[in-house]
């Protein structure tokens, strides 16, 4: 669908719609964002848009000298990876699947765990990075060996798949964890002393400016880090159960928590995604749904208008709250009654029902002039965090 052009205040940029439906409490959200100096060309919003702490999930805009570190949440660099495997995944029972599960989730610690002791080996260039402050340095000395490898809470996931030509996949869902809310949370506090605007952008010509973008940096590399790290734990359980390894041809790792230094219109941009992802034109990406429904691997379309953008998954249409206090964890189970998950969880897991989700199908409809579905993965069995 072609864009809709929503309502501003008098002199914001323009405000570009993906999406049939912009909920009040976002539109309000957009609108300050839109109305504020160091925004540049257009706010683009993508299908799956929602509230969420300063910037709406699905929140694409571009500054030409600033950077917005409160625009991006603290799970920086938060993404999905995929991998296929050349395995015909119907030929899985689903005692293999619990099993499977079973031994992943011994190996994956997910919502707040994290490892003990030192923890794990980080690798070459994030064992002990140079971060901007003394103390953030020592935070990710403390938190980065015992929170790589893990899943975390809320909506990560890692999941197995069947796409339609029978192949079985491996999706995951995760960030920078406790490295990324430091690093997060120190550059707000930052900006919201030094930073002009709501939210407080920095100049990027400026000291403080310039850290908050390398250190933004590392923690979208940790982030990445850590799914390969997570992949590698799952994928080892998969090679010793399945005696399979995946394709590398078919991996795909996409970001959509962060900051890129990118050429739009003419010019050098800071484009700012928040639940949203930066695509190129055939570039692979992916969209997954919510627990239980499908997700697809997409090729960007390139559209300018977008930032060269699209949505980052299915986006919420209940809040945490309103899913706890509407759904009920039998009506969870019977939802999931296809997909191998630990039913004793339900009542911790009804916030990520499918009903607290959109119809993933509305979503890519939506944005069809950014992206191009190619493969449909619907899930087998899925370790929630």
């Amino acid at each position: 669908m072609m864009p809709r052009v929503l309502e501003v205040p008098p002199g914001a940029v323009p405000l570009l719609a993906w999406a049939r439906a912009v909920p009040a409490a976002a539109l309000r959200q957009l609108q300050q964002l839109a109305a504020q100096p160091y925004v540049v060309e257009h706010v683009a919003v993508m299908p799956d848009v929602h509230l969420a702490s300063g910037v709406a999930v699905g929140t694409v805009f571009a500054t030409e000298h600033h950077v917005v570190p409160g625009a991006l949440g603290n799970d920086l660099g938060c993404g999905v990876s995929a991998h296929r495997f050349a395995f015909p995944a119907a030929s899985l029972s689903r005692a293999d699947l619990e099993q499977l599960l079973s031994r992943l989730s011994r190996v994956i610690p997910v919502g707040d765990a994290v490892h003990r002791g030192k923890g794990l080996p980080l690798p070459p260039g994030l064992a002990s990075p140079a971060l901007s402050t003394h103390r953030l340095t020592q935070a990710w000395e403390r938190l980065a060996p015992r929170h790589l490898g893990t899943l975390g809470g809320g909506n990560h996931f890692l999941e197995l798949d069947r796409d339609g030509a029978g192949d079985l996949w491996l999706l995951i869902h995760s960030g920078s964890r406790g490295v990324g809310g430091a690093v997060g949370e120190h550059h707000q506090r930052v900006a919201k002393a030094l930073g002009e605007g709501t939210p407080h952008a920095l100049r990027t010509d400026t000291d403080a400016g310039r850290a908050c973008l390398h250190d933004l940096e590392l923690a979208c590399r940790f982030a990445r880090a850590n799914r390969d790290t997570l992949a590698g734990r799952a994928l080892a359980v998969m090679g010793d159960l399945l005696g399979v390894a995946p394709d590398p041809e078919s991996t795909v790792d996409v970001h959509h928590n962060h900051v890129a230094t990118e050429v739009h219109f003419g010019r050098t941009l800071q484009v700012h995604r928040k639940g949203a992802v930066g695509l190129d034109v055939g570039a692979k990406g992916l969209i997954p749904g919510s627990m239980g429904t499908a997700s697809y691997v997409v090729e960007g379309r390139g559209e300018p208008r977008s930032f060269r953008s699209c949505s980052h998954g299915a986006g919420r249409v209940l809040t945490r709250t309103e899913a706890r206090a509407r759904i009920r964890p039998d009506a969870l189970v019977h939802a999931l009654r296809r997909v191998v998950f630990d039913p004793a969880r339900a009542p911790s897991l009804v916030e990520e029902a499918p009903a607290a989700y959109r119809d993933l199908s509305e979503v890519l409809e939506d944005e069809a002039d950014l992206v191009t579905p190619r493969v449909r993965l619907t899930p087998l069995a899925v370790l929630k965090g």
